[in-house]
């Protein structure tokens, strides 16, 4: 994939998936503005990472919920790259699992603004940076296909939300920016580390037809893919990544 000339933004670049993706499109060639709320380290080591290697990034700290933190990033990632090619929203979480009768308004509302609304922001931010042939990637889940695991109804929702948003992007926005989602499954991450109980992992890995857990340079590679113009009759689409689990 070449993608040498272009321009990428990507959120919650600073670990886990968001990483390999910034790491994935520099290798082909992009520049990239990686937002980060928390994870500093791995921000920043990023770009030293691809600075090194002959590249351009940078590194900003900023909370994606909010319009003013979101303007800023797009802001900056314009005025050192000239336009955006490339947007990826990866920042979400499930914040933390809780049922129905359990859950106040207040959960469900963090929970769909850092999922869902995010995305929403950074690409209406974006859109008028976005040249002909731009293309949007955007991260769902497998929980927007079967509902989640216990207790994560509402990041079930807000990744649900995420594919239709996605659906109705690719109609809006084309034929000028391809949109496109992925549904990552089972992958080792901080999300699972923390969230999910490792005698889960081990059987739910099991229980794929490729017995393990996937990587968070599986779905970089997918995602930078579907942001290259190999893809380039590709939109609308939201793609499994899961090992089999799931099949849609």
């Amino acid at each position: 994939m070449n993608l040498n000339g272009k321009a990428a933004i990507v959120t919650g670049g600073g670990r886990d998936i968001g990483r390999a993706c910034v790491i994935r499109l520099a290798e082909a060639g992009a520049k990239v503005a990686i937002n980060y709320h928390s994870s500093s380290e791995g921000a920043d080591s990023a770009v030293k990472e691809i600075v090194a290697a002959g590249g351009q990034a940078f590194a900003m700290r900023g909370d994606m919920t909010k319009p003013a933190d979101v303007k800023a990033f797009v802001e900056r990632a314009v005025a050192e790259f000239g336009k955006i090619d490339i947007v990826m929203p990866i920042t979400g979480g499930i914040v933390a699992r809780k049922t129905i009768s359990e859950m106040t308004l207040d959960h469900w509302q963090a929970v769909m603004d850092l999922n869902a609304t995010s995305a929403f922001l950074l690409i209406q931010a974006a859109l008028p940076h976005i040249p002909e042939g731009g293309a949007i990637v955007n991260m769902a889940s497998q929980a927007a296909r079967d509902g989640g695991g216990g207790g994560a109804i509402a990041y079930a929702a807000s990744k649900g939300a995420v594919l239709t948003m996605t659906r109705g992007m690719a109609k809006e926005f084309g034929p000028r920016i391809r949109v496109n989602a992925l549904c990552p499954g089972m992958i080792d991450t901080d999300f699972h580390n923390v969230f999910t109980k490792p005698e889960v992992r081990t059987h739910v890995a099991g229980l794929t037809p490729l017995k393990r857990e996937g990587s968070s340079k599986d779905v970089a590679n997918l995602a930078v893919y579907l942001a290259s113009d190999e893809a380039a009759f590709i939109t609308g689409a939201c793609i499994d990544i899961n090992g089999g689990m799931l099949f849609s």
